[in-house]
């Protein structure tokens, strides 16, 4: 018993430093990914030590253990309904309520009519779909009524991605801000009721084994979307498949360089990969906002075959308001935006090697 208790706190200590040497290599980041799953592992390694034999340093590594589970849950606290946030409510001169989904899709999943009947239940005004390849357009063809704005960037590579909106689009492009075959969309949209805002949907590639060796295309590309994202003055929503967490240090440099808002805080982690293992789920589909829009719902949806879960946000745009939401925006230091340049150069030189058409398995 004492050295399983002893092998599991030495890795959790480990899983816990990794994250703080600042390299790029998958090993280094992918721990960020587990930071919930090795908070309750450390829990129970540090109940654990009550039953293990009794030994001389028990008590130096139960104190260890004690230490990992405050620094984690400092960090994680703050995406709990435990921290606290101002509220706010819908007022006479908002917009009304907008929804929206997002999903990765997974381009091998074929259980299109399980998302074609996710769309008809909930009804947004506008979702988003990532690695949509050519199979997922054509079924999705059908909703092209209902759903009459679209922006379409069909790729077989995991990085396809579609955009339908009710809402108009008044002008789209897309981006492709550190590699040719890595796309990002961005919407420019009014409602019926004359409020406009930009949409963006971004899906860079994570760092893992099996993909990227690196975090150097994710962190140049979210960290490019934020560069434009500050040269537009209307409400902004950033949504998609980050592949990344919101406590990493790239998610908090994209937060502060883009003056963005993370509707996580206060509010809950919203897990969503991966869709069949509620134990290893990990928050990785993110979502910022401007100081102008208010979310009101934000959730995971029920699973329609795909490995991440699709999220459902409930939204409206009040310029009236938007200053008292000022305080929740975190603004990046000189030293911090020279590091932002120098991850969106260094995202930009490297070479992901992907194909461009990835098959199953």
């Amino acid at each position: 018993m004492w050295i399983l208790y002893l092998s599991l706190t030495v890795l959790l200590l480990i899983l816990t430093l990794l994250p703080k040497i600042q390299h790029s290599h998958w090993i280094f980041r992918t721990p960020e990914f587990g930071k919930i799953q090795i908070t309750f592992f450390t829990l129970f390694t540090f109940i654990l030590g009550f039953f293990a034999a009794p030994h001389e340093y028990l008590w130096y590594c139960q104190g260890l253990l004690v230490l990992i589970f405050i620094h984690h849950s400092v960090i994680l606290i703050k995406y709990t309904p435990l921290y606290p946030v101002k509220k706010f409510t819908q007022k006479y001169q908002s917009s009304d309520k907008i929804h929206f989904i997002s999903a990765n899709v997974y381009q091998f999943n074929r259980e299109y009519d399980r998302f074609i009947r996710l769309i008809d239940k909930y009804k947004p005004e506008m979702f988003l779909t990532m690695e949509s390849n050519g199979d997922w357009e054509y079924a999705l063809r059908k909703l092209e009524q209902d759903y009459p704005y679209q922006h379409k960037v069909t790729l077989e590579n995991t990085y396809g991605m579609h955009f339908y909106s009710k809402l108009k689009i008044e002008e789209s492009g897309t981006h492709y801000f550190v590699a040719d075959d890595i796309p990002s969309i961005e919407a420019h949209l009014k409602t019926e009721d004359g409020y406009s805002f930009v949409f963006f949907g971004v899906h860079p590639p994570p760092p893992s084994p099996t993909e990227e060796e690196t975090s150097k295309e994710r962190d140049g590309d979210l960290l490019s979307t934020a560069r434009r994202v500050i040269e537009i003055d209307k409400p902004v929503i950033v949504v998609g498949d980050f592949n990344n967490v919101a406590w990493s240090k790239s998610s908090i440099l994209f937060r502060k360089t883009s003056h963005l808002i993370d509707p996580r805080i206060g509010r809950s982690f919203v897990s969503t990969f991966h869709a069949k293992y509620k134990l290893l789920r990990f928050p990785i589909d993110l979502m910022f906002h401007s100081e102008e829009i208010f979310i009101e719902d934000l959730k995971t949806l029920e699973n329609f075959g795909s490995d991440h879960l699709p999220v459902y946000c409930e939204f409206f745009i009040d310029h009236e308001q938007e200053k008292k939401q000022e305080e929740k925006i975190d603004y990046a230091t000189e030293k911090e935006k020279a590091e932002a340049e120098e991850m969106i150069e260094e995202g930009k030189k490297e070479d992901g090697e992907r194909d461009a058409v990835v098959t199953e398995g």
